[in-house]
């Protein structure tokens, strides 16, 4: 499924190429999978796992202080996030119902308690800049996790995952951390 994504798009991902594709029949497909939605749900949380979602988080939670986990935050949007663009991408071009629904809001559930609890900890450390509140703060770090956000530096512009790395460290320093 995710080679099919990534090389002809959502549109390509039928059941029956994903038989073709894993050399079995369409009903072996069906024997695991109900539907594509359900496919995209399990590849994504497969992915989630097979690429580090859980050591690149810790290095934000491990930090020694708020300003450290907000440039290994940068660092895990960089790092991990491209990885997944071409999933993400698909799988927000599916129909929104069913499993994809359910999955995308367990994962938006899940970034949006990550970056408010990033922003409580700048708050809690008295790093938060005096112009923002934890809510505004978690508003605009879960908007810059946004797939198309990342997309257009890195495949638009030609940015390097350093590049992002280091321009979303300074844009959150610069614009969130009390001077």
């Amino acid at each position: 499924a995710r080679a099919i994504l990534e090389q002809q798009g959502f549109q390509a991902l039928t059941m029956s190429a994903l038989a073709e594709r894993a050399g079995v029949t369409r009903g072996g497909v069906y024997l695991h999978f109900d539907s594509v939605p359900a496919v995209m749900t399990e590849l994504f949380d497969h992915l989630a796992e097979t690429e580090g979602l859980g050591a690149s988080l810790a290095r934000v939670w491990e930090a020694e202080d708020a300003v450290t986990a907000l440039d290994a935050w940068a660092a895990h949007l960089a790092d991990y996030h491209p990885r997944l663009m071409a999933v993400d991408t698909a799988l927000q071009r599916a129909e929104r119902s069913g499993p994809v629904d359910e999955h995308r809001a367990k994962v938006a559930a899940a970034q949006l308690d990550n970056c408010r609890r990033l922003a409580a900890w700048l708050a809690d450390d008295g790093r938060l800049a005096a112009r923002w509140t934890v809510s505004t703060a978690t508003d605009v770090l879960y908007g810059l996790i946004c797939t198309e956000f990342i997309s257009r530096l890195l495949v638009d512009r030609g940015w390097s995952r350093d590049e992002l790395r280091k321009g979303l460290a300074a844009l959150f320093r610069s614009t969130l951390v009390a001077r």
